[in-house]
């Protein structure tokens, strides 16, 4: 599920999504990296939520479950205090 936080001034807060590009030409666009999902030598992989404050998620063996973890944790934890 994708969720979209408008504020009281109007502006929108979005976790990305190519399906949702056509958004930006609503306004300004301010497109912000809140986290990554990276590899380690042995293959495994890791959603990296630091640049929120957030934690290190891993390991995953498929870097679909990191994304998924990594939408989730965004999901409850920056979107919902937006």
């Amino acid at each position: 599920m994708t969720s979209i936080v408008i504020g009281e001034q109007g502006g929108m807060r979005f976790i990305w999504q190519d399906d949702l590009a056509p958004m930006l030409a609503l306004g300004k666009p301010n497109v912000e990296r809140v986290s990554r999902v990276e590899p380690d030598e042995k293959g495994r992989w890791w959603a990296i939520l630091e640049p929120v404050g957030g934690p290190t998620l891993g390991p995953f063996t498929l870097r679909g479950d990191a994304i998924a973890a990594e939408i989730e944790w965004l999901e409850k934890n920056v979107m919902e205090t937006a």
